[in-house]
């Protein structure tokens, strides 16, 4: 009875692990070839260089390059004025 029981504990506990990697793993869809030269471009553009990946500050230069993307990305797909600041409407 102990053996069943532990055997069931570790099944639970595999099935929990494991359980939202697998999900994860279903959500993202496979990038094309375009998707990934265009994704590389718009690094480069940013100052990544991918022939410097022996540089010990690879893992950096890339991570700064990816967030001025990210950056530019957001800029570009915003639109309308600026929700900053206070406004007040009707009249006294």
């Amino acid at each position: 009875m102990k053996r069943l029981l532990s055997g069931l504990m570790l099944a639970l506990t595999i099935a929990v692990t494991t359980g939202p990697v697998i999900v994860r793993a279903q959500d993202a869809a496979p990038k094309t070839r375009a998707q990934v030269n265009a994704e590389l471009a718009a690094l480069e553009r940013a100052g990544y260089h991918p022939a410097y990946s022996q540089d010990p500050d690879y893992p950096y230069n890339l991570q700064a390059a990816e967030r001025k993307v990210a950056a530019e990305q957001t800029t570009t797909t915003q639109y309308g004025s600026s929700t900053s600041g206070s406004s007040a409407s009707g009249s006294r």
